[in-house]
């Protein structure tokens, strides 16, 4: 099997628009996604995502650094990287949404890839690889209606 990259395609019945601030946006991301989300949704903005009860210490934070932001077509970050280090290639993976309009709604095209960049032995980038796909195949159902009751003013 190979382990390079992680792609899922789903439609949402909300907007381009709306779909770009939810998952763009910290306070909408917290809705579908991590628990927590603390970044500037800009070029360069450096946070951090948290899953779990972060606050009380039995969570896990997440570096997370915005790659592109480009209303209401792409939001790309890095993540994965360690405290104190910048991301890059070798260090974070990369996960674009991809967004186009598809009828009265959205495409949404997520990929995450960096798995085999980061240096990691098979074993690894095969534990890694799965737990991201887990995660992934969790999370991104909630998306869609969440987006949509974002969209409908709800």
């Amino acid at each position: 099997m190979e382990y390079g990259t992680i792609e899922r395609e789903i439609h949402i019945d909300a907007s381009p628009e709306v779909v770009f601030d939810v998952v763009s946006s910290p306070e909408h991301l917290r809705e579908w996604w991590p628990d927590e989300a603390e970044f500037p949704a800009v070029p360069g903005g450096e946070g951090r995502i948290g899953f779990g009860d972060c606050a009380q210490g039995g969570g896990t934070w997440m570096r997370f650094t915005v790659v592109e932001a480009v209303p209401p077509r792409l939001f790309s970050f890095r993540w994965t990287h360690q405290e104190g280090e910048s991301a890059d290639s070798g260090n974070s993976n990369l996960v674009v949404f991809a967004l186009e309009p598809a009828g009265t709604g959205t495409l949404l095209r997520m990929t995450e890839s960096g798995f085999r960049e980061r240096g990691w032995d098979e074993a690894k980038i095969a534990a890694e690889y799965a737990e991201h796909v887990t995660g992934w195949d969790y999370y991104l159902p909630r998306l869609p209606t969440y987006a949509a009751k974002v969209g409908a003013g709800a």
